[in-house]
C-alpha cells in the first residue's frame, strides 16, 4: 500500500459509537485518515448527553475520552447538520472515501396492544429526553398529577425512569437535569410506581448497580413480595448453568434480600411485578385509567432461551400514567437500506448491505445500535466500532487517495453554499462553558440550553464576549 495515500471518512452521528470509530481510524498511520463527524444537533455525545440519567454524573465523565479524540488534528466536528435534509448520501460519496453511520436507534418499540395510544401512555425514551433537556422533547407535557404510574420493561432505561419518578427532587437539584423537568417533578403527585417485567427475576435486563440504587432510594420503598421472586424450575436450572452470568445471579440475590426487608413507609412506593405482560390499556374520556395484565409462565425455546407465554390469568390495575420501555428502534435513513424487523441498517460485520440480495454496498459502514440493534452499555460500542473500522481498512484497496486540501475545503464550500449554520468543535466548547457557567449560578453541574436557536445564540454571544 502506498504510504502517501490518505483516506477521508465521514461519520454520521457523534455518540459513543461514532467517537470510538473515529479514534480507531485516527490511530492509523497507513493510510493517513481524516475524520469529519456530523451531527444533526449542535451538541456532540449522543445519548451520553441526552440519555444518561442526570443523577449518573459519573457515567457522563466518559466524554473526557471523546474530548481527547476531538483534539486530534485530523478530526473535525460539524454539528447542526442533518443527514437526509441538508446533507445527502450523494454529497458525501462525492467528497469522502467512506461513510460510517453511527445514528443509533432514535425511535421506540411499541407494545402492540389496544389502548396504547391513549393520553397518558408514552414511550420512556421521550420522558428520558424530556428530563435531559433534549431539544426534540422539551415541549412534551407529562401529567405528573398522576398518583399511580406503570413502567413497562425492566432494562436500565425503565430503572432510570422509575428512579427519577421516585427520587426526592432535592437530590436532583445540583445535577444537570432540565430546569423545567425539576420544577415539574417537585410538583409531582406520584405515589406508586409499578415496575413490570414480562419474564422472571433471573431474566431481568437491569444491572446490579441499577437495582441496588432502587433498594437504597431515599424517599421511596422498593416493595417486592416474596412470591414475585420464587424461581420456577427452568429459571433455577438456567442460573445453575450460568445463564445471564454473575449479573443475573446477583440480581436474584439482591431482589431476594430486598423482599425480606421491612417497608419503611416512605412517601413513595415502587412495586415490582415479574411474569406479567400488558394486554390492554383501558381509558375513560381518551385518557388511560387502567392497565390489564396477563400472568406469564416461562418456557424453553429451541435456542435455549427462556421466553414468556400467557397463562390466561388476568389482573387489572388502576393507573394514571404508563411509560413503555420495551426497547429502542432505529428509523430508516434517506437513500440507505433498512431492516424494519431489527430496526437496524442491514450489514455484515459493519459493512452496509442491501436488504434483499445481501449485496455489500462499497464505501458504506455502520456502527453501534444502528448496526447491532439497541443492546449493551456505552462501553459495548467500543469493540463494535473497532470491528467496523477494521473492515473499512480491509476494504481500503478499493479507494483512491484524495488530495487533502481539496477535500478539506469541499465540505466547507458545500455547507456554506447551502447556508447551513454548522457548529464546529470550538463552537461546542464555547457552548459547553456557557452551560457550566449558567449552572454555577444555580448551584448545578450545568444548565443546558434546550432549544437549537438558544444554543446557536449562546455560541454567537459568548464568542463575541471572548474576543480581545
Amino acid at each position: 500500500m502506498n504510504s502517501s495515500l490518505e483516506l477521508h471518512v465521514a461519520i454520521i452521528g457523534s455518540g459513543p459509537s461514532g467517537f470510538y470509530a473515529a479514534a480507531e481510524l485516527l490511530n492509523q498511520t497507513n493510510p493517513v485518515i481524516f475524520v469529519d463527524i456530523f451531527d444533526r444537533l449542535p451538541t456532540p455525545f449522543g445519548l451520553v448527553r441526552g440519555g444518561v440519567a442526570p443523577d449518573h454524573a459519573k457515567i457522563k465523565t466518559v466524554t473526557k475520552v471523546y474530548e481527547k479524540i476531538s483534539a486530534h488534528p485530523r478530526f473535525r466536528f460539524f454539528g447542526n447538520v442533518e443527514f437526509g435534509k441538508e446533507l445527502f448520501l450523494k454529497d458525501l460519496e462525492s467528497i469522502y472515501g467512506a461513510v460510517i453511520f453511527a445514528v443509533g436507534a432514535k425511535s421506540d418499540r411499541k407494545m402492540g396492544i389496544p389502548g396504547e395510544d391513549l393520553k397518558g401512555s408514552d414511550p420512556a425514551t421521550i420522558f428520558v429526553g424530556w428530563y435531559n433537556g433534549h431539544p426534540d422533547y422539551k415541549n412534551y407535557n407529562f401529567d405528573l398529577s398522576a398518583k399511580r404510574v406503570a413502567v413497562v420493561g425492566n432494562g436500565n432505561v425503565a430503572m432510570d425512569v422509575t428512579r427519577i419518578l421516585a427520587v426526592n427532587p432535592k437530590n436532583l437539584q445540583s445535577s444537570d437535569i432540565a430546569d423545567y423537568a425539576l420544577e415539574a417533578l417537585k410538583k409531582s403527585n406520584v405515589e406508586e410506581i409499578f415496575l413490570l417485567g414480562r419474564r422472571g427475576p433471573a431474566q431481568a435486563a437491569f444491572t446490579n448497580p441499577e437495582i441496588r440504587e432502587l433498594c437504597e432510594l431515599e424517599g421511596a420503598d422498593l416493595v417486592i413480595e416474596p412470591k414475585e421472586i420464587n424461581l420456577d424450575e427452568l429459571s433455577k436450572k438456567s442460573l445453575e448453568q450460568g445463564s445471564g452470568g454473575l449479573t443475573a445471579k446477583n440480581n436474584v440475590q439482591i431482589l431476594q434480600e430486598q423482599s425480606q426487608k421491612p417497608i419503611k413507609n416512605q412517601p413513595k412506593k415502587i412495586i415490582v411485578k415479574f411474569l406479567v405482560s400488558p394486554v390492554e390499556l383501558i381509558g375513560k374520556d381518551g385518557k388511560v385509567t387502567e392497565i390489564k395484565l396477563e400472568k406469564n409462565k416461562l418456557y424453553l425455546e429451541k435456542d435455549g432461551s427462556l421466553r414468556p407465554k400467557g397463562t390466561g390469568e388476568y389482573e387489572t390495575l388502576p393507573i394514571d400514567l404508563v411509560f413503555r420501555s420495551v426497547g429502542y428502534k432505529g428509523v430508516p435513513l434517506t437513500d440507505l437500506p433498512f431492516d424494519p424487523k431489527s430496526g437496524a441498517i442491514p450489514n455484515e460485520k459493519g459493512r452496509v448491505m442491501e436488504l434483499e440480495n445481501k449485496k455489500i454496498i462499497p464505501g458504506l459502514y455502520v456502527v453501534g445500535w444502528a448496526k447491532r440493534g439497541p443492546s449493551g452499555v456505552i462501553g459495548t460500542n467500543k469493540p463494535d466500532s473497532i470491528e467496523t473500522a477494521h473492515k473499512l481498512l480491509e476494504d481500503f484497496s478499493i479507494y483512491k487517495g484524495n488530495n487533502r486540501q481539496s477535500q478539506q475545503e469541499k465540505i466547507l464550500d458545500l455547507l456554506k453554499e447551502r447556508k447551513i449554520d454548522f457548529v464546529t468543535y470550538e463552537d461546542w466548547k464555547t457552548l459547553d462553558l456557557a452551560e457550566i457557567e449558567q449552572g454555577k449560578k444555580k448551584g448545578k453541574e450545568r444548565e443546558k440550553y434546550t432549544t437549537i436557536p438558544e444554543m446557536l445564540s449562546a455560541i454567537k454571544k459568548n464568542k463575541i464576549q471572548s474576543l480581545p
